[in-house]
């Protein structure tokens, strides 16, 4: 079982998880109901597309843009569409 965590929380596990470049991408329903805060945040790989964002929100502290997916992957990356993988402090392990 992989697990995120934050500030000492949980915020996602799963046994299903898809690693792409070093980075776990966990399945959406894996994630803690309302941890994830929409963000404004985009970014663009060549092969895997357009990333959105969210900040992750663990007892009343943000980690702005802590967690990516990419909701229309290139086909090259069409593995993780539906998925979520974290950083900026996010312990994955």
């Amino acid at each position: 079982m992989v697990q995120a965590t934050w500030n000492g929380t949980v915020i996602a596990q799963s046994d299903d998880t898809v690693v792409v470049e070093g980075n776990h991408y966990f399945p959406a329903d894996a994630v803690t109901d309302g941890v994830l805060k929409p963000s404004d945040t985009k970014s663009t790989c060549p092969w895997k597309g357009t990333a959105s964002y969210h900040s992750v929100v663990v007892d009343g502290q943000e980690n702005r843009d802590a967690a990516w997916y990419y909701p229309e992957p290139k086909d090259a990356a069409k593995e993780i569409k539906g998925r979520i993988a974290f950083w900026k402090g996010v312990t994955v392990a």
